[in-house]
């Protein structure tokens, strides 16, 4: 009688010695595929709006195309790149596979079935890509954050393309829009914004050379003011203030910086009052400003809606963030209504881990930049819908989780074989 040989595909722990010798210590030639796996993940969340104003038209259903074949194709380069899967152990994916989770189950009784379940498996797919890249994370070079803020570059200057071919088309309403590939004036500001903040997080440790750091700030903030996003100008000046003070006494470069800010800020103060003042109200009244662009009208009118015990604790599906045909503009709302308040308890949690998990690092450009890219996120979060979804803030909030992992203190999971 032969003799039989049984194969069983187990989960095995990998030191991280015998990783260097695996997939983190990859040859430049195959890193390429870590790279494009992350920009597909951000191509991904880069919502085409086929009702917006382009130079060249695109249909709706090829642009949505585009985006969502982005997260398949992610996932088959992570999966090329990540063999035999190996995967690192993380507090903060295992908190965000919750979300999918649970929207998969609320989705069930959501009003528009299909597309809530569509929505928590585009969710739950996105989760499975960034668990296949958790080996990249937390390296000495940034792999990760120089990809994202290479391509927030490229996102950043199709909208200046756009600019220059058609200004009028492009500054419609009198702010700044992507019309090369639509991208509302909310998400300039946006890239904008992030893409100045590591810029200068990177040049105050001496990783940016100054002419460089110089062009990017005033390109960047130059975009952040044309496109008027009053959220993101807050959101990049408390980031790069908290992310400065963290490395306040440990940089000289720092120091240095904040004493030219304080001054400058000191002499210039009475001078640009009005001119800041003007900028914020974007020609709103007092009222308008107050309502946050009637945003709290909506946000009343969430939280006034009747709701079964059960709703509020889990919420009714994933939704496209909206209440009655209008923008609910919240993280925190968006993730009641859809995910109840254990989804805004999970959305939470996922802020405090980043944080406190930076807090006990010592002082440093990934510790800083964790801190810019969560405070980022949690200012946002007041008036952005970010964290319920896969979105650009939730794919940044995840590149800051990958730099305040604990290094030289991890077990990797690896699929391995066993014969008999």
């Amino acid at each position: 009688m032969g003799r039989g040989v049984a194969r069983v595909t187990t989960l095995t722990a990998v030191s991280p010695g015998e990783l260097q010798a695996g997939v983190r210590d990859l040859p430049e030639r195959r890193l390429w595929r870590v790279r494009l796996a992350w920009v597909l993940l951000l191509m991904n969340v880069l919502t085409f709006y086929g009702q917006a104003a382009m130079v060249l038209p695109l249909p709706g259903v090829v642009g949505t195309l585009i985006t969502q074949s982005s997260l398949i194709g992610a996932l088959v380069v992570a999966l090329s790149v990540n063999r035999p899967v190996r995967v690192r152990p993380t507090l903060f994916l295992v908190l965000l596979g919750l979300l999918p989770v649970q929207a998969m189950l609320t989705s069930a009784r959501a009003e528009f079935v299909l597309g809530a379940m569509f929505r928590s498996g585009r969710l739950a797919l996105f989760v499975v890509v960034l668990w296949l890249l958790t080996p990249w994370w937390d390296r000495k070079d940034m792999l990760l954050v120089k990809t994202h803020l290479a391509a927030l570059w490229v996102v950043l200057g199709t909208v200046l393309l756009g600019l220059v071919v058609s200004p009028g088309l492009a500054m419609t309403d009198g702010r700044l829009a992507g019309v090369i590939w639509p991208i509302p004036w909310t998400q300039v500001g946006h890239y904008a914004a992030v893409a100045a903040g590591l810029s200068i997080i990177l040049w105050l440790n001496g990783l940016l050379r100054r002419s460089v750091a110089l062009v990017a700030v005033v390109v960047g903030v130059g975009m952040l003011l044309l496109s008027h996003t009053r959220t993101a100008l807050i959101a990049l000046v408390a980031g790069v203030l908290i992310a400065g003070l963290s490395l306040f006494l440990a940089r000289a470069r720092v120091r240095r910086a904040f004493g030219v800010g304080i001054g400058v800020l000191s002499g210039g103060a009475v001078t640009v009052s009005s001119a800041v003042v003007t900028w914020l109200a974007r020609g709103q009244d007092a009222s308008q400003v107050g309502q946050l662009t009637g945003r709290t009208k909506v946000w009343d009118a969430v939280l006034a809606a009747p709701r079964t015990p059960l709703e509020i604790v889990f919420g009714s599906g994933l939704s496209d963030k909206s209440f009655n045909g209008l923008p609910i503009d919240s993280n925190w709302l968006a993730t009641y209504n859809d995910l109840g308040l254990v989804g805004a308890a999970v959305d939470g949690l996922l802020v405090l881990f980043v944080l406190v998990a930076a807090a006990f690092r010592p002082p440093g450009t990934g510790r800083a930049i964790a801190l810019f890219l969560a405070v980022y996120c949690l200012v946002a979060s007041f008036t952005e819908t970010n964290l319920s979804d896969a979105t650009t803030y939730l794919l940044e909030l995840t590149l800051a989780a990958s730099l305040v992992v604990t290094p030289n203190a991890h077990r990797f999971l690896t699929r391995g074989r066993v014969t008999s």
